[in-house]
């Protein structure tokens, strides 16, 4: 069945929003709410009477009326006291953003199951979606638990941010890549730490096999050997979507985790870099070298 929408608008004579209304004809007072916050109902000009006539609104649903949805421009309703409040919000709120452009957001802790279409229909509740995109392993096809969604309006894209996700049975997180960040985060959050490194792991090779997940601009193996190193992506999102796990290369276990600025807790740095192989620790004199070693390091960054 074809999804079918009808036409919202804040005022008659503002230009109408399309609303997807349910497989059977009806409309979701939560999908209107989500365009227009604080919605409470619709309402429309009688094109027999002239005069403005409510929508029958029963346990949060909106019915058509007799005749259908038809071509009709239906306006908003508010609550009794708020409206031209939260009109004069609204509209300062689109002048103030009209001409900010929409940018690609990463959806974190998506199920394994979840597909490109599922997660187009479950946000175009929230508007126009333009772009959507589930990050695959390339080798394997299956899902890395993380992709990319973009809207057509920006209110649409905040809406979104603003709040959590269930998808598929789970909870997730929408956010703008280097949101919330200082002028000097978004380089460092590119960096993630690679532990528990052998001797016998390359640059290039470290380079190969971390280009399955993103664009890598930078490998850093201290010298002497420290049992660690540091991979630069292009994309933040992908070096945080690394963070935590553990990787195989060359058969060996490595732990991924961010690479953390100079003041973070000592012990979790030795913690980090002081295994290495299958259980193998380094000697004492090595962690305390190799954690000496990353903090002078990020002292640099």
């Amino acid at each position: 069945m074809a999804e079918m929408y009808i036409r919202v608008a804040e005022e008659e004579n503002e230009e109408p929003m399309e609303i997807p209304s349910e497989d059977d004809g009806t409309v979701l007072l939560s999908t209107v709410a989500a365009q227009f916050p604080g919605a409470c109902g619709l309402r429309y000009r009688s094109p027999v009477s002239q005069c403005m006539r409510g929508v029958r609104l029963v346990d949060g649903i909106l019915h058509a009326p007799e005749n259908g949805w038809g071509n009709l421009v239906y306006v908003v309703n508010y609550p009794k006291g708020t409206k031209m409040d939260e009109i004069d919000a609204s509209s300062a709120t689109k002048i103030k953003r009209g001409d900010q452009k929409t940018s690609d957001l990463i959806v974190l802790g998506l199920p394994w199951k979840t597909s490109e279409q599922d997660l187009k229909d479950y946000f175009s509740t929230f508007g126009e979606v333009i772009m959507v995109q589930v990050k695959r392993d390339l080798k394997t096809g299956n899902s890395k638990g993380f992709g990319f969604v973009r809207f057509t309006e920006w209110e649409s894209q905040g809406k979104v941010m603003s709040q959590r996700h269930m998808i598929d049975g789970r909870w997730c997180d929408c956010k703008l890549p280097n949101s919330k960040q200082g002028p000097d985060e978004p380089m460092r959050s590119r960096k993630v730490f690679v532990g528990r490194c052998t001797e016998d792991m390359t640059a290039d090779e470290l380079r190969q096999f971390f280009m399955q997940y993103g664009e890598v601009t930078d490998v850093f193996i201290p010298k002497p050997f420290r049992a660690f190193a540091f991979v630069t992506f292009a994309d933040d999102q992908v070096a945080a979507s690394l963070c935590g796990e553990d990787l195989i290369i060359k058969g060996i276990s490595v732990h991924i985790s961010n690479a953390e600025p100079k003041h973070n807790n000592t012990r979790q740095m030795m913690e980090r870099a002081g295994r290495f192989g299958n259980g193998i620790w380094l000697k004492p004199k090595h962690i305390i070298s190799s954690v000496l070693f990353q903090s002078s390091f990020m002292e640099t960054l």
